[in-house]
């Protein structure tokens, strides 16, 4: 007898030793991804209560008044920027001598499979993941805030999608929360995202002891099953409601984030996300052509989530 039926699963009562452990390495993933999106949702937390500032204003100085439950989720690499802002981050890193252009390679070289076929590779996510905690290790955390506020200013301020930009502020002006989800380290993506007036960012989180980076990280890389965890995580701290909820992505691996929520925006989508996006009715946006980078306007089911706030500040924006 077979170990496996017609249907390629273990007949009743045998357990084969490679179905065993490919069962056990998906538990192991999902765990490391929960645990993932669980310290993240605690950073973005403490670093909300920390950088509470006030309450957002509209050009003509009036006051937005909040919507509590609802929020926008934004993925950052190719949907918020162009290129992967941990490239960009490097970029920033060689020129001030922290490491040779020459170790830049093999990023440069997954970013641009990444750009050609709109897919991530596991190997390229954990080269790039192993790469990055060996020049972290030992450094302060502080160093990497600082760091990462001069190569935004310098490289990734010029590299942000006016559209998505203009979504983006189109939810704070509705009074909702607007927060970057992202494989980025968290110290990073919160600099992007202050830098864009956001609420704040949910990212990879790296263990630190006493102000300190270990080298490990907390889980794994904020990826994929990670975000969704993430995202429901903040959900439950802030009170948020997830069907009043927007997110958007470009990317296949967001389809767990993006099916969390209402409201689903595939943006500059690869060619897996604009199937399921076709399939499920999700709007798509796509703002890397000329003949598409006009239409900033609010989408038919975006505009619906945003309105259903039913703020008079918002309709008075959406008319300017």
């Amino acid at each position: 007898m077979s170990d496996s039926d017609a249907e390629g699963g273990p007949v009743a009562g045998v357990t084969p030793t490679w179905w065993a452990n490919s069962a056990r390495e998906a538990s192991d993933d999902e765990r490391r991804q929960s645990e993932a999106g669980e310290a993240s949702a605690n950073a973005a937390h403490s670093m909300l209560l920390e950088t509470a500032g006030p309450q957002p204003q509209l050009a003509d100085g009036e006051t937005v008044p909040p919507d509590l439950t609802a929020a926008a989720f934004f993925d950052v690499d190719n949907t918020m920027v162009q290129g992967a802002s941990i490239v960009h981050f490097a970029r920033g890193l060689a020129a001030r001598k922290y490491f040779s252009y020459g170790d830049m390679a093999t990023a440069m070289w997954a970013q641009a499979k990444f750009r050609l076929t709109g897919k991530e590779n596991s190997d390229d996510v954990s080269a790039g993941r192993d790469k990055a905690l060996s020049f972290i290790a030992g450094r302060s955390t502080e160093e990497l805030r600082i760091l990462g506020e001069e190569i935004y200013d310098e490289v990734i301020a010029d590299k942000i999608w006016p559209g998505t930009r203009a979504l983006a502020q189109m939810h704070l002006d509705a009074g909702q929360q607007v927060w970057l989800v992202t494989a980025t380290p968290v110290e990073l993506a919160q600099t992007i995202a202050t830098r864009l007036g956001l609420t704040g960012a949910l990212g990879t989180v790296a263990e630190s002891v006493d102000g300190v980076f270990t080298g490990k990280l907390v889980g794994d890389i904020l990826h994929g099953l990670g975000k969704a965890h993430a995202v429901r995580s903040l959900a439950i701290r802030e009170g948020l409601n997830l069907k009043r909820c927007t997110a958007y992505s470009d990317s296949h691996n967001d389809v767990p984030m993006l099916s969390l929520v209402g409201t689903a925006v595939a943006i500059n989508p690869d060619s897996d996300l604009r199937d399921v996006a076709r399939v499920r009715g999700w709007e798509i946006r796509d703002y890397r052509t000329g003949r598409k980078a006009a239409k900033i306007g609010v989408p038919t089911a975006l505009g619906i989530g945003v309105a259903a706030g039913g703020t008079a500040a918002v309709i008075k924006h959406l008319r300017k």
